[in-house]
């Protein structure tokens, strides 16, 4: 029990890298309401900037689509790709889907199958029987080149859905959806079967217009769907992946709304970058204040205690302002006393030390797992911290 406590700790507080909504699954402020189809409720919300979550019938509605990669891609993946992709969307939608009226629900109109035939290659000259190109492919149909250069990549290699519900009397509605086209940066390749790996490199002029192209062709098929009206409100957002070896993951880069029909909307740009602290080579970095308290945070607790093994940081500006820090300390030590006594440590240098205002996460991690973290919300002056027991 205790190890499955950590694992979804873990795994809680480490979806969102900055100025993201999230759900809070706090019962005091949930309800429950009758509809149609059964019983919902929504999870609660202790703050007005994050989106409730909707239960059914006493299930969380996970989505099919979520996090699915193409599976006919030798990409091994970057997982933080998958995190920032998911966070990066909720954020967005929030220009369109307010928070005070829309509830958020897993995407629950796209299967498993429907987004895997999407993310595959168009049929062409060159498809083969039996794999996987076909009708739906958004990608575009391979040209059977193999020059890095010469061959078309494939673009497209995520897609995620979120469900946004309103409330009405006795019922719940589909209100809006979002969806996020996860397009890739370097297409990763192999010209035989086990072979070595090639890479082709992706403009990001040549990634939006694939993009544009592909959110014109998504508009059209969701109004197709069972449950999705003509004046529904569709965003549909560009997010370009970072490359696999990145310890950071990408950006979103321009999003629209289509609503009404298969109208597509204005196209607005989003300025987001990443980064990753401490800063190597002699790089001046996006802010080189925010790398400058870093590294005095991590000089003292490194003074503190020696034995520490690396301190590392994700920063996220929106805007060209730092929106978010998450902070990861490796540890080598295992006492209890030594634990508790780093952790109000960390968090007593880090009020002092790092930027105030802003989201900061802070993970403190041995060989053994997550052994205590801390977290301040954006806007807030204190730290909420918490230690794992060892037994």
């Amino acid at each position: 029990m205790k190890k499955t406590v950590k694992v979804l700790l873990v795994l809680a507080t480490t979806l969102l890298l900055a100025s993201c909504g999230k759900l809070d699954f706090g019962s005091d402020s949930g309800t429950t309401t009758s509809t149609k189809s059964g019983n919902y409720q929504t999870t609660g919300n202790n703050k007005d900037s994050n989106y409730q979550g909707v239960i059914r019938n006493g299930k969380y509605p996970v989505s099919k689509a979520r996090g699915l990669m193409l599976q006919n891609n030798n990409q091994n993946g970057n997982t933080f790709n998958v995190r920032s992709m998911e966070s990066g969307l909720t954020q967005i939608a929030t220009k369109q889907f307010s928070t005070d009226k829309y509830d958020l629900e897993d995407g629950q109109l796209l299967s498993t199958a429907t987004t895997r035939k999407w993310l595959a290659r168009q049929k062409g000259k060159f498809s083969k029987s039996g794999d996987t190109d076909n009708a739906l492919g958004l990608n575009p149909a391979s040209n059977n080149k193999t020059d890095p250069t010469k061959r078309n990549p494939i673009y497209l290699q995520q897609l995620l859905e979120q469900d946004f519900m309103v409330s009405s009397g006795n019922s719940m509605n589909l209100g809006g959806i979002a969806i996020g086209l996860g397009m890739n940066s370097v297409d990763y390749y192999t010209k035989s079967q086990y072979g070595a790996q090639y890479e082709t490199k992706i403009s990001e002029a040549d990634m939006v217009a694939q993009g544009k192209r592909m959110a014109s062709e998504v508009v059209s098929r969701l109004r197709q769907m069972k449950g999705v009206g003509q004046n529904t409100p569709i965003m549909v957002g560009l997010y370009r992946q970072a490359e696999q070896d990145s310890l950071v993951g990408g950006t979103y880069k321009t999003y629209m709304v289509s609503m009404k029909g298969n109208q597509i909307g204005q196209w607005h740009g989003v300025n987001q970058q990443n980064e990753v602290l401490p800063l190597q080579d002699n790089k001046k970095g996006i802010n080189s204040s925010v790398a400058s308290d870093f590294n005095n945070f991590s000089a003292q607790i490194r003074g503190f205690f020696p034995t520490l093994a690396g301190v590392t940081a994700q920063a996220h500006y929106e805007d060209g302002q730092l929106a978010g820090l998450k902070v990861t300390v490796n540890t080598q030590f295992y006492g209890q006393s030594e634990i508790n006594a780093f952790t109000q440590y960390v968090t007593t240098a880090a009020s002092k030390y790092l930027p105030s205002g802003v989201k900061i996460e802070i993970d403190i991690v041995s060989v053994q797992g997550m052994q205590a973290f801390a977290n301040r919300d954006t806007g807030e002056k204190n730290f909420y911290t918490h230690v794992f027991d060892s037994y």
